[in-house]
C-alpha cells in the first residue's frame, strides 16, 4: 500500500507540473480512496482480540443517588443502544429493573453483530454525569454515577466450567412496569455464581427454561470476560466491575452544566458536543481507548 501512495503522489506532482486538471482530479480521488483503505485497516487492527468478533452483553447499573442516578442509568443505556442501532447491530433486551420514579436500577441487553464486543470491550467502568437535576425543585447541580459492564458472548469452542454446586438460582416476577421490553410472568431467573459473586438475570421470555438457558450463557460470558481481563493484565478494569459506583472509578465524565463537555479520563479525548454523544456518537472515544489498549499491550510485549 505504501507503493500505491508513492505512485499516486508522483502522478499528482506530474499532473500539477503539466497542468492536467483531469489527471490531477483522478489522482486526488485515488489518493482519497487509499487514505480510506488505510484508515479501515487501522481500525481493523484494533479489533484483533480473541473474542472481538463476537456478540456481547451490555449491563448498566445505576449508582447510589435514587431517581437522579436511575435516570442517568437509563440515559447511558440509551446512548449505547442508539450507537448500536446506528452501526447496524441488533439489540435484544434481556433484563430491566425500573427505578421507583424514573429511569432504571439496572438493565441488560444483548448486542448482536460482527465485532460488537470488540468495539465495546473498553466501555466497562463507571460513567459520571454532572447536570442540573430535573428532579430537584431548587434546580441545583447534581453529580450522578452509573456503571457499564461488557462481556463477550462465548461459543462452544471456548470451555468455561461451571459447577451446579456453585450456583444459587432464584425465580422471581419482573418488578415494576418494566417498560415494553420485559416479560411480566414468574419465569424470570437470577443466577449467582457463589465463588466469584457474579450475578446474572434474564426475564425476557415467558419460558423459565429459556430464561435459565440465556442466564447461563450470560454467566459463561461474564466468567470468560474475567479470564480475558486476567490474561490481558487489565486488573483495574476487572476491579471496576466489583467496586463502588462512585468517585475514583470513573472512565468518562459527562458535564451538561455549567458547560458542555464529555471527557474520557483514560485517553484525554473530549468534546463539547455532549448531546450528540448521549445520542450515540461515541466512536471517537471507542477508537481512542482501543488504540491506547493496543499500544499498551505492545509495550508490555516489548518489556516482557
Amino acid at each position: 500500500m505504501a507503493g500505491e501512495f508513492e505512485d499516486t503522489l508522483g502522478l499528482i506532482e506530474l499532473a500539477e507540473a503539466e497542468g492536467d486538471a483531469e489527471v490531477l482530479a483522478g489522482a486526488e480521488a485515488e489518493l482519497g480512496q487509499l487514505a480510506q483503505r488505510v484508515a479501515k485497516k487501522q481500525l481493523e487492527s484494533l479489533l484483533s482480540g480473541e473474542a472481538d468478533g463476537n456478540d456481547c452483553y451490555l449491563e448498566v447499573n445505576a449508582g447510589a443517588g435514587g431517581t437522579e442516578a436511575q435516570d442517568w442509568g437509563q440515559m447511558l443505556l440509551r446512548m449505547y443502544v442508539r450507537w448500536a442501532e446506528q452501526h447496524g447491530f441488533k439489540v435484544e433486551w434481556l433484563e430491566e429493573s425500573p427505578g421507583e420514579e424514573a429511569g432504571i436500577k439496572s438493565a441488560t441487553v444483548l448486542i448482536k453483530g460482527h465485532n460488537a464486543y470488540g468495539w465495546l470491550k473498553t466501555e466497562s467502568g463507571v460513567h459520571r454525569l454532572v447536570r442540573i437535576s430535573p428532579y430537584d425543585s431548587a434546580a441545583r447541580r447534581h453529580t450522578s454515577f452509573a456503571s457499564a459492564s461488557v462481556s463477550p458472548v462465548v461459543d462452544d469452542t471456548i470451555e468455561i466450567t461451571i459447577l451446579d454446586k456453585d450456583l444459587k438460582v432464584d425465580t422471581y416476577r419482573a418488578s415494576g412496569a418494566g417498560g415494553q421490553h420485559v416479560n411480566k410472568t414468574d419465569s424470570a431467573i437470577r443466577i449467582t455464581h457463589m465463588p466469584t459473586g457474579v450475578i446474572v438475570a434474564c426475564q425476557n421470555d415467558r419460558s423459565q427454561h429459556r430464561n435459565r438457558a440465556m442466564a447461563m450463557d450470560m454467566l459463561r460470558a461474564r466468567l470468560y470476560e474475567r479470564e480475558l481481563k486476567i490474561r490481558e493484565a487489565q486488573a483495574d478494569a476487572l476491579n471496576a466491575e466489583k467496586s463502588e459506583i462512585g468517585w475514583g472509578h470513573q472512565i468518562r465524565s459527562y458535564v451538561l452544566q455549567p458547560y458542555q463537555m464529555v471527557k474520557d479520563l483514560r485517553t484525554g479525548v473530549e468534546t463539547s458536543a455532549s448531546s450528540a454523544v448521549l445520542d450515540g456518537d461515541i466512536d471517537q472515544f471507542l477508537e481512542a481507548s482501543l488504540a491506547a489498549r493496543l499500544k499498551g499491550q505492545g509495550e508490555d510485549l516489548q518489556t516482557g
